[in-house]
This record gives C-alpha cells, sequence and structure tokens, in this order.
C-alpha cells in the first residue's frame, strides 16, 4: 500500500486533496458529503493490522484503570481535577512503541486452549493506539451514580448494601449500550451523522503518527510533554502540601479583614472574587477543564456570562434583599431555613422509610437557598430551553436536511467511503449483542432497585419509566450532538418528572435522573466513539469489545475507589470535622446532596410552584426558550457581521453551571489562562500553539495527577499534612465572606448585627 509510513497512518496535510486518496480504487471516490470530514479522514484501510493484541489489552486496561482511580481520587479533593484521556492518548504511544521494540515475537499458547497469540505481532500500529485510547474514554468519564453512593454514605449517614451500589454503578453505564445498538444504522452509519469533535481526535492521532524529526535547536513533542510534566509535578507539592493557600489568594480580603461587604466582593472561594487569583493548575482547570482544549469564541461566551450572572444579577439580587438574601451566604451550595440556620434534614425526613415527614416539614420551615443557588436552578431551565432554541435557528434547517438524506441513505442502503470500506472490510457487530446487554441490563437495574431491602427507593415502573424517558431523547439529541456538537442535558427534565411524580424520597430521584439521564449521555459517547472507529477503520467487534471491557472495568474501578475513600477517611465530606489543611471536602458531591433534597425530600411542587418559596424561575424556561432569537435576527439581517453568530446564549445562560462547587476563582482564573493562550499566543506564535498548546495541557495535568497521589500515599494517608502555620489553609482566609448580613441572624464564626 503506497502513500502510508512504516506504522499506517497515511502522509499528507490536511489542505487541499490529500494525497493518500490515490489509494482509493478509482471506482470509489471520497464522497463523504462532508466538507470536514473530506479534508480529515483518510480514505484508505488496511485490514491486515493487528487490533486486539497483546499491547492493546495491557496498555488499554492500564490507562482505564489509572484514570478512573486517579478522576475518582481527585473528585473528593477541594479543588478537584479531570484527568481527560488526551493525557494517555500521548503517553502510550512511546510505550507502545517501546514494547514493539523490547518484547519478544514467538507465539505464546493460552493454557488448556488451542489459542495462541504474540506479544509482539509488529510495529505498534495506529489501530492499536485508536483502541487504547477508546479504554482511556471509558476511564476518563465519570459514574455519576458514584455520587449517590457518597451522599447515601457521608452525607445522609445510612448504610448501602455494596451488592446494590455495585450494580447501580455497571447498570448506569452499561444501558447506554442498549440504545447506541437501536439507533447506530442512524447515527454512525449515516455520512450525515458527522460528529464534528471526532475529527479533532483524528487530526492528532495522525500528528501523532507522522514521523517527527527534532527541530534544530527545539524538542520533539515528546520532550516537551516529559519537560512540561517534571515541571508541573514538582511545583505541585507546593500548593498541594507546603502552601496550599496560594490556590486561591484574594486580594481584597487581607487588606479590609473585618468587613463583611468587602469580604463578599472579594473572596475568590465564597464571595464575588474581584482581585482573587490562584497559583495551582487545579484551581485553572478543576472544575472547567482545561482552558487551553476549549474554543476562544466559547471563553468569551462564558465570560461574558460569567459577568452578567455574578457581577450584574446577583449583587442586585443580593443587595436588594431578593427571597430574603440577607439571611444567607452571598453564594453558597447548602440549603437553609426561614430563619437563616443550616436547614435540619434529619427533622423532615422518617428515619425509618427515608422519605419526607409532611408533619414535622409543615411545622418546621420552607426550604431556602443563597440568591446565587437559587438562580442557579433558573438559569439551568433558561440553559435547556436556549439549547433547544438556538439549535432548532441555527441548525434546524441543517439537521432536517441531514436527518432526510440519513433517512434516505439507510433506507436505500447507501453510503460513502467510509461505510462501504467498513462493510467490506469488516463483520458487523450483531444486533442480538446490543439487544441482550440492553435487556439484561435493565432486568438488573430493576433488582438493584427492588432488592436489597430496596434501598434505592425507585420502584420497578420508575426504572422503566426512566429507561423510556432515555429511549425516547436519544435520536433527537444524538442528531444535534452529531451535526452540531451541543448535547442538550436531560437532569432537568428527568428531576421534575420524578420530583412530581413521586416526591419525598431523595434516593428514588437521584437514581431516576441517572438512569434517566446517564444512560442517554452514556449512549452518544458510545456512538462517537463508534463513529471515531468508523472513521479510523477500526473492525466493528474490536470496538465492542473494547467499550464494554472498559466500562466494565471503569466502573468497578470507580466504584472500589470511592468505596474504599469512604470506609478508609475519617470525616470524608464533613468540613466541620476535618482536620486543617484537609483536601476531602468534597464540592461537587455537597452540590449533589442538596440537589436531592431540594428535587427529592421537598420536591419540585413544595420549591417551585405557590406553595414554596421560588416560583417566578419557572419563568426561565421562556428566558432561555426566547434569548437566541434577537441573535439569529440579527445574523440574518447582518450576515456579513461574522461575530454576531459566534454569540451563544445556551453558553451564556449556562456559564456558572459549574458554580457551586467551581467558585469564582477558578472561573478567573480559567478565562485568563484561557483567552492568554487561545488568543494572544494563538495570535502571535501560532506555529507554536499548533505544535505545542494541547500536549501542555496534558503534561501540566499529568504532572499533577501524579504528585497529588504520590503525596497522598506517601504522607497525607499517615495524617502527615503539612507544616502547620498561616498558609496550610486550603482557602482564601476570608472567614466573614459566607456569613448572612441580615440583623439577628446567627451563624458560626460570624458577627451577630
Amino acid at each position: 500500500m503506497t502513500g502510508l509510513v512504516e506504522d499506517g497512518v497515511p502522509q499528507g496535510n490536511l489542505s487541499g486533496r490529500h494525497h493518500f486518496d490515490i489509494d482509493v480504487k478509482d471506482e470509489e471516490v471520497n464522497d463523504n458529503p462532508i466538507e470536514q470530514v473530506r479534508l480529515t479522514v483518510s480514505t484508505t484501510d488496511d485490514p491486515s493490522q493487528p487490533t486486539l493484541t497483546f499491547r492493546t489489552w495491557v496498555l488499554g486496561l492500564l490507562s482505564c484503570s489509572i484514570l478512573a482511580f486517579v478522576n475518582q481520587f481527585f473528585g473528593y479533593r477541594t479543588n478537584q481535577l479531570y484527568v481527560s484521556s488526551v493525557s494517555a492518548q500521548i503517553l502510550v504511544l512511546p510505550l507502545g512503541k517501546l514494547m514493539a521494540a523490547t518484547l519478544p515475537t514467538n507465539q505464546l499458547r493460552v493454557p488448556f486452549t488451542k489459542w495462541k497469540f504474540s506479544m509482539n505481532p509488529g510495529p505498534f500500529n495506529l489501530k492499536e493506539h485508536v483502541l487504547i485510547t477508546i479504554f482511556a474514554n471509558s476511564g476518563s468519564n465519570s459514574v455519576y451514580a458514584v455520587n449517590i453512593i457518597t451522599i447515601v454514605l457521608a452525607f445522609y449517614k445510612r448504610k448501602l448494601h455494596p451488592a446494590s451500589a455495585f450494580l447501580l454503578a455497571q447498570t448506569t453505564q452499561m444501558l447506554g449500550y442498549g440504545w447506541a445498538g437501536l439507533f447506530r444504522r442512524y447515527l454512525v452509519d449515516s455520512p450525515y451523522m458527522w460528529w464534528p469533535s471526532n475529527l479533532v481526535q483524528v487530526s492528532l492521532f495522525r500528528a501523532l503518527h507522522e514521523k517527527e524529526k527534532r527541530p534544530k535547536g527545539g524538542r520533539t513533542r515528546l520532550q516537551f510533554f516529559f519537560l512540561v510534566f517534571v515541571c508541573s509535578f514538582a511545583y505541585y507539592i507546593v500548593p498541594a502540601y507546603l502552601f496550599p493557600s496560594i490556590s486561591a489568594i484574594s486580594i481584597v480580603c487581607l487588606i479590609w479583614k473585618n468587613s463583611i461587604t468587602a469580604q463578599q466582593i472579594g473572596s475568590g472561594a465564597h464571595g464575588l472574587g474581584i482581585g482573587s487569583f490562584g497559583l495551582d493548575w487545579s484551581t485553572v482547570a478543576g472544575f472547567l477543564g482545561s482552558p487551553l482544549a476549549t474554543p476562544g469564541f466559547a471563553i468569551i461566551n462564558i465570560l461574558l456570562g460569567f459577568v452578567l450572572i455574578v457581577y450584574i444579577v446577583t449583587p442586585i439580587a443580593y443587595w436588594n434583599n431578593a427571597y430574603g438574601a440577607h439571611k444567607f451566604p452571598i453564594i453558597s451550595s447548602h440549603t437553609f431555613d426561614a430563619m437563616g440556620n443550616t436547614y435540619n434534614i434529619t427533622r423532615i425526613l422518617n428515619q425509618k422509610n427515608f422519605d419526607i415527614n409532611m408533619s414535622e416539614y409543615n411545622s418546621y420551615s420552607k426550604l431556602h437557598l443563597s440568591t446565587f443557588f437559587a438562580f442557579s436552578y433558573g438559569l439551568s431551565f433558561a440553559t435547556l430551553t436556549a439549547t433547544i432554541s438556538h439549535v432548532a435557528l441555527f441548525h434546524g434547517k441543517t439537521i432536517w436536511h441531514m436527518w432526510r438524506m440519513t433517512a434516505s441513505a439507510v433506507k436505500d442502503q447507501v453510503g460513502d467511503i467510509h461505510t462501504r470500506l467498513m462493510k467490506k472490510n469488516y463483520e458487523a457487530v450483531p444486533q442480538w449483542w446490543f439487544h441482550f446487554i440492553l435487556f439484561s441490563m435493565v432486568g438488573l437495574a430493576i433488582f438493584a432497585c427492588e432488592g436489597f431491602g430496596k434501598q434505592l427507593q425507585l420502584p420497578w415502573w420508575g426504572v422503566l419509566m426512566a429507561c423510556g424517558i432515555a429511549l425516547f431523547f436519544t435520536l433527537p439529541i444524538g442528531i444535534i450532538q452529531a451535526t452540531t456538537n451541543q448535547q442538550p442535558g436531560l437532569n432537568v427534565i428527568t428531576e421534575l418528572v420524578i420530583g412530581y411524580i413521586y416526591p419525598g424520597k431523595p434516593l428514588a430521584n437521584v437514581a431516576f435522573k441517572t438512569y434517566g439521564y446517564i444512560s442517554m449521555s452514556q449512549a452518544l459517547m458510545f456512538l462517537g466513539d463508534f463513529k471515531l472507529g468508523h472513521y479510523m477503520k477500526i473492525p466493528p467487534k474490536s470496538m465492542f469489545i473494547v467499550q464494554l471491557a472498559g466500562t466494565v472495568v471503569a466502573s468497578s474501578v470507580y466504584f472500589a475507589t470511592s468505596w474504599w475513600l469512604l470506609h478508609s477517611i475519617e470525616n470524608i465530606c464533613d468540613i466541620s470535622k476535618l482536620p486543617d489543611g484537609s483536601p476531602w471536602t468534597c464540592p461537587g458531591d455537597d452540590v449533589f446532596y442538596n440537589a436531592s433534597i431540594i428535587w427529592g425530600v421537598v420536591g419540585p411542587l413544595r420549591m417551585f410552584t405557590s406553595k414554596g418559596i421560588y416560583p417566578e424561575l419557572n419563568w426561565f424556561f421562556l428566558i432561555g426558550l426566547l434569548a437566541p432569537v434577537p441573535i439569529w435576527f440579527f445574523s440574518k439581517k447582518f450576515p456579513n457581521q461574522k461575530w454576531i453568530k459566534l454569540i451563544n446564549m445556551p453558553i451564556i445562560l449556562g456559564a456558572t453551571g459549574s458554580m457551586p462547587p467551581a467558585r469564582s476563582v477558578n472561573y478567573i482564573t480559567w478565562i485568563a489562562v484561557g483567552i492568554f493562550f487561545n488568543f494572544y499566543v494563538y495570535r502571535k506564535f501560532k506555529g507554536w500553539w499548533a505544535r505545542h498548546n494541547y500536549i501542555l495541557s496534558a503534561a501540566l495535568d499529568a504532572g499533577l495527577a501524579f504528585t497529588a497521589v504520590l503525596l497522598y500515599f506517601s504522607l497525607q494517608s499517615k495524617n502527615i499534612i503539612g507544616p502547620n502555620w498561616w498558609g496550610l489553609d486550603n482557602d482564601d482566609h476570608c472567614p466573614l465572606a459566607s456569613c448572612p448580613t441580615a440583623p439577628g441572624v446567627v451563624a458560626k464564626g460570624c458577627p451577630v448585627l
């Protein structure tokens, strides 16, 4: 096969027609209807390349397990860190080539079978690399069900059968296979469903496998990765162990130490964050992901949304005492009673049945939220409808056209060059494989909820209803994501539905949300990976096996890591009892716990109607629906002003969707770093940016992760926290920022006004 380098990757550049197109037979033209796909994806295939090799299994399972462990390990820490599969994608390449250069090539027989395999079947190839990355994707995607396990054990302080918890983790992840199998003909085989985000991966694979010469006086990309990795590894000892306070520095609080208002304005951890910053990569990338990998226009939209919500809407609402705001902290994810005290959830819960005690609730207090947290829910309503409106206005015609073409192509068995190559060279995955997984997972999900003393509270009909919602939405939302790269979330819909139908049951609410929302989200992840395999010409059965094994392993590691940490770290997630400097504050799970109170225990009927405090927030559904209309109108009226189309109302309205648990300082540093690299560096040093930007991001993540895990096992697990001094506090030294400003409200550590 001509036009290939030694490891089977096509040569050529991305401009114009690739010279590797000449490998296609004369009658096989590159007839994919999407130009971006024609310019990026190779139309060649070598079906003789081995895929499920010893290297694939070893490096794949290793990267899957490590990423799952590291991401869950960091999930409980004050500064969360998400390590993406890109780190593994870059690291396994030299490891694969090392194994190809050193392992023996002779055949080995599997004991008691006729199976033979070689530990080294030849050069490390692109298909092995793709499958290892699919393994890593499974490990890097969090298991949402672990949040349920955490709030039961660490927040509600109740027991949960480990088998029930394990089945919950597995079934919520695996259900997505069923939906993926039902719709793969439409969302994978169709050339019109092109999954834009996959083209980034395709380009990165090609860049990594092209032969690279070290520039004169420079470094290869791998050398650059290890240089940054070592620097990140060494530096993170400072914010993680020696000086945690530099993770969030608030200048205003250091000047005005006795002013509540000043600290509310200046605190990066508990307030608006004006004048705050952090000298810690986990502060930058901990909650929002790496800003280096976020498009510049998205960063500007998030900046606009952050300024609008945090610096305009929140101060106006708070200092006008909307919803009695002065009784509560300006920004908090906690729940409160009418007097400004932390809501006594145990008072309104029947401890035996673990549901709401209405007589106690009526005699106690309605549920109150901080101003910011209340508006966060309103904005989540607006973001949902704005996404639907935005996609319909800006992409509706395209989506409808592509759906008609897809339906026609499926009906007429028409495919592009990539589909024809896949059908010609490889066997398809039998449909009954997907059906078997679907029905067995539904059965196990019902068993997990109905068995074990019904600890999860969700009845069998709730599981089936959640599955029905996921089934109904997978295809339309899949079409949106496959053509526009946007995925509207179902979490608000699922919480509303079960909150009205089955109120007063906190675990039923979160379990329903997980089965209804996460199984659909998992299905779209599987379909996206299948499309990546489609573009990279990976045998479908190999893709299926790797996805299945990766999901089972990742779910098991996430579950085991959380179970171990929850049972080995004393007072984990309980800030009032943790020692100073302890990072185990579980910010994300704290938000999830309070959401389970709002949607599950109290319920939307007693929160967002006339029976609650916040009925006006329902107007945000209408606000979100109408918000994209002016942008669409002006983009049509002034078509030459291309910047108008870059104003994305779903991103703007959902900009602060990660707050809480993310804090103002996380947004400020994330936006600053993102603007610097994606505007200044991109424009002034475009060559450097193209060569090093994503590798810099992966190296910073990897170095930080290695240091944190090493510090935990060597020191922190033995309760050796760090030197006892002012800088040990994992906080920004703004103790008054969380204080109420209403007269007579008593709060710990706060003056009574």
